[in-house]
């Protein structure tokens, strides 16, 4: 009997802690046991900091750098600058989806295509230096699915060189351009998104790269008869 009332005093605390009682208001900061990070070691926008001589908190950028996905153009608007297409847009063509309506697309996009200054060696290449940078870690150097990590358990990254993979009639291998983009924009099961790390330019020069590198799979499994 004496330890049903100890536990029937125990479970009553718990409820008593768990609900917390009408209290009194008060001005001192409250008591938090799990803090959630809402009292962070940082500096706050517009706030001054002794660490600096300046007294300022907030710093200039480093000289040189530029912001992720901008891009200083060669001329002035007034002598004819064409807007920039290398930052991370959010409109809704196929561009910047990957899709025409509900479905994805397939190609690479007119933005791309017609710019003939853009559309070249080059832009493939940027393609491959984002790939090796962002894609291979999982998808591997190749595009077979077996990156670094793959030796520490993941096993899933999506293998571009499977049998069958550049036929659309195959449905169980084949990605469409823009499907490919679309998972680099959102991510898709254990890979995150990297709309937010890449831009939009640059996803479409990977989805050019992946091809290159499917196509340079297909031809080395080729087998010239003899002569």
């Amino acid at each position: 009997m004496k330890y049903f009332f100890l536990s029937y005093i125990f479970v009553g605390a718990i409820i008593v802690s768990a609900f917390g009682f009408r209290g009194s208001k008060s001005e001192l900061p409250p008591l938090e046991i799990l803090p959630d990070m809402d009292q962070q070691a940082k500096v706050k926008y517009q706030a001054s900091s002794e660490f600096f001589a300046d007294g300022r908190g907030a710093r200039l950028p480093v000289k040189g750098t530029l912001p992720m996905g901008f891009e200083i153009p060669s001329k002035p608007a007034v002598d004819g600058a064409k807007p920039s297409r290398v930052g991370f847009s959010s409109g809704l063509g196929y561009y910047d989806t990957g899709k025409m309506g509900d479905y994805y697309g397939d190609g690479l996009p007119k933005e791309i295509t017609g710019d003939k200054e853009l559309f070249t060696v080059d832009f493939i290449k940027r393609g491959e230096q984002r790939y090796n940078i962002n894609c291979a870690i999982c998808h591997g150097i190749s595009g077979n699915g077996k990156g670094v990590t793959s030796k520490y358990g993941i096993l899933t990254a999506f293998n571009f060189q499977q049998a069958g993979n550049l036929d659309p009639a195959n449905a169980a291998a084949y990605r469409a351009d823009g499907a490919i983009f679309d998972v680099i924009t959102n991510g898709k099961g254990l890979m995150g998104s990297y709309g937010g790390n890449i831009t939009v330019q640059d996803r479409w020069a990977i989805v050019a790269y992946i091809r290159t590198l499917q196509f340079a799979a297909q031809e080395s499994k080729v087998t010239l008869p003899l002569q």
